[in-house]
């Protein structure tokens, strides 16, 4: 099966929304914007830089850098716990275990007195407070996020878009979010839908 997909433009502290149902490539644009996959043909520019003819290993290197992924499962560490998850990503990227610029993030998130607790230990919400934490540690040039508010009542799904468009704003990071959640379509002026 074969996507064509428009330009999409989304700078520093800005969110774009992008709708679609499903099958129509969402998520497929959202793996070829984390460089999770290659496009036949057309570029991906992430700050001026032309990712798509990277080596996998240069790429895996840029991406832990410069790119933050909110998945729709966490995939977390199970034996590790919350702060611990979060500052692996860290030492991935980096080779620097950063704790305290975890803790800094997670109490930011409002998770200090679950930092020592297993993620199987948190609610769905909290879980994905730790996802958003461990896509910031790196402080990433962009942010994308795949049906963060799907498994969330009204209530929380507007806390957590809410929460990510400050802090897409705070660490002047560009935020993409990639739904069929039409909760969200009221929220956010900047969209795009894939048809």
């Amino acid at each position: 099966m074969k996507f064509a997909f428009p330009d999409i433009v989304c700078k520093e502290g800005e969110t774009l929304l992008v709708t679609g149902s499903s099958g129509v490539g969402k998520t497929t644009l959202l793996h070829l914007l984390g460089g999770l996959l290659r496009p036949e043909s057309g570029e991906i520019t992430i700050d001026k830089t032309v990712v798509n003819s990277f080596s996998e290993r240069k790429l895996d290197h840029f991406r832990g850098k410069n790119i933050g992924l909110v998945l729709q499962q966490s995939y977390f560490i199970e034996a590790f716990t919350v702060l611990e998850n979060v500052a692996l990503a860290s030492w991935l990227a980096t080779g620097k275990q950063r704790t305290e610029k975890a803790k800094q993030l997670l109490e930011h998130l409002d998770l200090a007195n679950h930092l020592h607790k297993l993620p199987s230990q948190l609610s769905i919400g909290q879980q994905q407070r730790v996802s958003i934490a461990r896509a910031l540690i790196n402080e990433p040039k962009l942010l994308l996020a795949d049906e963060p508010t799907s498994s969330l009542d009204d209530e929380n799904a507007f806390k957590v878009a809410d929460l990510l468009e400050q802090l897409a704003q705070e660490f002047k990071t560009a935020l993409v979010i990639v739904t069929h959640d039409s909760r969200l379509k009221q929220r956010f002026s900047n969209q795009i839908s894939l048809s």
